[in-house]
């Protein structure tokens, strides 16, 4: 098969499997799939989990979308009267706990052709990363632990470059460099070099896309049951608004969807059901909420 035909298929195992262990862990909710239909070519499964014993709202979803390149990208990209291919599975899981962390993850495909139909153009992006309320640094370890093991068979300098880009990216630039979460890994436009084939890169995502379950659900077992109070949701819901924030106006992922008129519904799946702004609100010094802050910033979790 090839490239495309692999990481397709990938996807959609991704999309299966990591429906399948948030199901059983909730032990209540399921997922509602739609389909959709995109008007210039393709589509996509979304499936969204709500209301369940340990997930607030959370969504897995792919899409392949093809056809001609949105004025948008042919700008960016400096061409004209080409056409594409876009394929990957995106997921954002709110938890009901607050101690239970938020995570983020896409793995990504794009395909460039010229005027014949010929592939002119292709590249890999991705990566995960957690967002805390709540941080056991044990847990923090554990995440960031597990990407490093599934990058390092690919070569030892790619987790620290891609949890470097990730530090880089998840930061709300508008509250003074603040990171959203404690970071993971983010790549992206990983092009087919001499050194680095597209099969090799498609394993890489492979590795990576796996490891997903193994650093996110240890995480989540261990915390679902903590006990917690109304004050915790108001930090919870808190810290979500900062979520919010990112998502609509640093996340490229997010403002393209909607300056392409994207699926509406499939973009703003990433945000919490519920989310809230205090004025000028700063949390009590030595709390819990406090520390959190301290998280924040980058630093290594991983040996």
């Amino acid at each position: 098969m090839s490239i495309k035909e692999n990481f397709i298929s990938l996807i959609h195992r991704l999309q299966n499997e990591i429906c399948a262990a948030l199901e059983e862990i909730d032990g209540k909710a399921t997922f509602r799939e739609d389909r959709w239909e995109r008007p210039g070519g393709g589509g996509g499964i979304s499936r969204v989990i709500a209301d369940g014993n340990v997930f607030e709202k959370g969504g897995v979803n792919t899409s392949i979308v093809h056809g001609e390149l949105p004025e948008l990208m042919a700008k960016q990209f400096g061409v004209s009267d080409a056409q594409f291919m876009a394929c990957g599975v995106s997921l954002v899981i709110h938890p009901v706990n607050p101690f239970v962390p938020t995570v983020h993850a896409n793995f990504r495909y794009f395909e460039l052709y010229d005027e014949q139909g010929n592939l002119k153009d292709s590249w890999f992006g991705g990566g995960a990363d957690l967002t805390p309320y709540y941080l056991d640094e044990k847990d923090g370890i554990h995440f960031h632990q597990t990407f490093k093991d599934a990058c390092d068979p690919f070569g030892k300098e790619l987790y620290p470059l891609y949890k470097k880009h990730c530090d880089e990216y998840f930061v709300n630039k508008h509250r003074n460099n603040e990171a959203r979460g404690i970071g993971g890994i983010f790549y992206d436009y990983l092009r087919p070099t001499e050194e680095r084939s597209a099969e090799q890169l498609y394993n890489f995502a492979k590795a990576n896309g796996e490891a997903l379950i193994h650093a996110y659900l240890p995480i989540v077992k261990r915390t679902k049951d903590i006990p917690y109070t109304t004050a915790h949701k108001d930090w919870q819901e808190y810290r979500r608004g900062r979520y919010v924030e990112f998502n609509l106006i640093h996340d490229r992922g997010t403002l393209f969807g909607l300056k392409t008129n994207g699926r509406i519904e499939s973009i703003l799946m990433s945000l919490p059901p519920r989310a809230r702004w205090e004025y000028d609100y700063h949390p009590e010094p030595g709390g819990r909420e406090a520390e959190l802050l301290e998280y924040l910033k980058p630093r290594e979790w991983a040996k």
